[in-house]
C-alpha cells in the first residue's frame, strides 16, 4: 500500500468572485485549516465534515474581501484562531464592513490572532508550513509554502498564466514582479501552487509559459 501523503488539500471556489478557499489538512492528524475563508461558510464546513477533518485554525494570504471577507464570522462559530496576513494588510481588513456594502457581500473585520511575517511557519495538526512576505498585489499579502510536498498557497501573487492586480490602494508592480521571481521561483520548478482563483499550476510551468513573469520575458 502506498503511504499517505503527510499533506492533503481541497480547493473550494467561494464568493460570487470564484476565489479559491484550500483546506489543507494533516493526514496523521486528520486536524486541518483554512486559507482564505472569504465566503459561503456552509459548503466549507460541510467539505471539513466530508474529508472528516477538524479545523484547528484560519490561514489568511491577505485583506481582500473575497478572500477574507467572512473568515471572523467563521473563526467566531468555530472558536479557532486567525493566522495572517501581515500587519501592511491592517487597512484593508479594517475595511472589510464598508467594502462588503459596496460589493452587495457579507463581510466583517476581524483582528487576527496573529500577523504573519516573513519567515515565520504555522502550523496544522504535525504540519509546519513556511510564511513568505510577497508584497505587490497588497502590501501584505502572504504565501504558505510545505516544502516537503512541494506545495504553496500564493493567494492573487501568480496565477496560471497570469499575475495580481497591482492598480488597488498600495499595490505596486514592480514589487510583485520581485516578490515572484526573488522569493517564488527559488522554491523549485516542480512545486505546485493554488492560486487564488482559476487552476492550480507550478511555478516551472509559469517560468515557461507565463505572458508577464516567464524566463525569456523577463531576460
Amino acid at each position: 500500500m502506498t503511504p499517505k501523503p503527510p499533506l492533503q488539500a481541497a480547493i473550494i471556489p467561494v464568493t460570487p468572485l470564484q476565489q479559491n478557499c484550500c483546506l489543507i489538512w494533516c493526514t496523521e492528524t486528520m486536524q486541518g485549516a483554512f486559507t482564505d475563508p472569504g465566503g459561503d461558510l456552509p459548503l466549507l464546513k460541510a467539505a471539513a465534515a466530508k474529508q472528516g477533518v477538524t479545523i484547528e485554525k484560519l490561514l489568511v494570504t491577505h485583506g481582500h474581501l473575497d478572500h477574507c471577507g467572512q473568515t471572523g464570522i467563521l473563526a467566531k462559530e468555530l472558536g479557532v484562531p486567525i493566522e495572517g496576513p501581515h500587519e501592511e494588510d491592517r487597512f484593508w481588513i479594517s475595511q472589510l464592513d464598508d467594502d462588503g456594502r459596496k460589493w452587495g457581500m457579507d463581510a466583517k473585520t476581524f483582528e487576527p490572532d496573529r500577523w504573519l511575517k516573513d519567515g515565520d511557519t504555522v502550523t496544522i495538526g504535525k504540519l509546519t508550513l513556511d510564511v513568505i512576505h510577497c508584497p505587490g498585489h497588497t502590501p501584505g499579502h502572504v504565501v504558505f509554502y510545505h516544502a516537503p510536498s512541494n506545495f504553496a498557497v500564493v493567494g492573487d501573487v501568480l496565477f496560471q498564466g497570469s499575475i495580481g492586480r497591482t492598480d488597488f490602494p498600495r499595490g505596486n508592480h514592480q514589487q510583485l514582479i520581485d516578490s515572484i521571481t526573488q522569493k517564488l521561483w527559488p522554491l523549485g520548478n516542480e512545486t505546485a501552487f493554488v492560486p487564488g482563483h482559476g487552476p492550480m499550476s507550478t511555478f516551472g510551468h509559469e517560468r515557461k509559459t507565463n505572458a508577464y513573469v516567464s524566463d525569456y520575458l523577463l531576460g
